[in-house]
């Protein structure tokens, strides 16, 4: 099986408190090509100076937020940071975003609505240009100074402008974290790249991929995924639960069910609805989460299952995955076995099926 360009294969954000010395390289040597910092201030270190570390000690690793939000950063500090990650990296940053979640839940709020990210979006890109946004184009949650007018000052900006972005940069690309309709929709007009969070079947994928190429046929498309491959398919889905969770509950954060989804699993996300704890983020609410839900949803057994599964979502149109893998809350042991299964074996054996003709 080839494809026209390479697929990327990043690893998740965790809630990470230090880069150990040596991670980036660690990282490049088991094959990865991108590494996701989680931007959520009340659960995890600073995701810039996680990225900024890995930056200094590797070479080719694509570094990324997975995600920031449009909330706790008025839009020109995101791009300023990411900017800055830019020239740092060479050429390696990736700004990924979504409404909002574990971040804005600390502080008290919920998930901006669509109509204000889109707006944060379109903002967000014209600083990632390098151009002036007027200062009343952007409708932003930080609230307490008064207006710069009301100084009355001789000669002030009127707008917001990245000046110092170096000549020859190339622009960070955005990446959206998306999962229902409109979302997608938004991302894919807006954005370079859209990542859907509907889980690992082919259906839902699908219906994903679908939604964004109504709204751009160019937009880069990929996935984050929950992958626990280990030689004991029982035991690999009670390790996905926990993992499995915090990505099924943004299918339905919003009331209902998006997507398509058998009766048995809608049943599992109205009752995921219900009982997540977000004061557990990353936790499954025990008896919620049946075997069979955690099957479709994730991808979960022997490598060579893992590695068909994955092919499948290829096929649906991805070109990237963002794999969420072993987390180290449920059995150490396992989750050691699981990991190196996934280094050593199912990513090596994607790579080959998914190696461009003319490689």
């Amino acid at each position: 099986m080839t494809q026209g360009r390479p697929l990327e294969l990043w690893q998740a954000g965790y809630a990470a408190i230090a880069v150990r010395p040596g991670e980036g390289a660690a990282l490049e040597a088991e094959g990865w090509d991108g590494k996701m910092a989680m931007d959520s201030q009340a659960l995890a270190a600073d995701p810039y100076v996680v990225l900024a570390a890995l930056a200094v000690d590797s070479e080719r690793l694509l570094l990324g937020t997975s995600v920031t939000n449009p909330y706790t950063r008025h839009p020109s500090v995101t791009a300023a940071a990411m900017v800055s990650l830019q020239a740092l990296s060479k050429g390696r940053a990736v700004l990924g975003i979504g409404r909002g979640d574990s971040s804005l839940a600390h502080l008290g709020r919920a998930p901006l609505s669509v109509e204000r990210f889109e707006g944060y979006l379109t903002a967000l890109q014209c600083y990632l240009r390098g151009e002036a946004v007027p200062f009343e184009a952007v409708e932003w949650g930080g609230t307490g100074a008064d207006s710069l007018t009301s100084m009355a000052p001789g000669h002030a900006p009127e707008a917001a402008q990245l000046r110092w972005i170096p000549d020859g940069l190339d622009k960070v690309p955005l990446e959206v974290a998306a999962t229902g309709p409109r979302v997608i929709a938004a991302a894919a007009r807006i954005a370079e790249r859209v990542t859907f969070g509907v889980g690992a079947s082919p259906e839902r994928v699908a219906w994903g991929v679908a939604c964004a190429r109504e709204a751009s046929a160019d937009v880069s498309l990929g996935a984050q995924v929950i992958l626990v491959p280990h030689s004991d398919a029982e035991l690999a889905c009670d390790l996905a639960a926990n993992l499995t969770a915090p990505l099924a509950r943004f299918s339905v954060i919003g009331g209902t069910t998006v997507g398509p989804a058998p009766e048995a699993d809608r049943a599992v996300f109205e009752k995921l609805r219900d009982q997540y704890d977000l004061n557990r983020h990353g936790r499954a609410p025990t008896g919620v989460l049946s075997r069979d839900f955690i099957r479709r949803f994730a991808i979960a057994g022997p490598p060579d299952h893992c590695v068909k599964r994955l092919l499948e979502l290829v096929e649906a149109g991805l070109s990237r995955f963002v794999i969420c893998g072993p987390l180290g809350w449920t059995d150490p042991h396992e989750e050691r076995i699981s990991q190196g299964l996934l280094v050593s074996e199912v990513l090596p054996a994607l790579r080959r099926e998914t190696r461009p003709a003319s490689a």
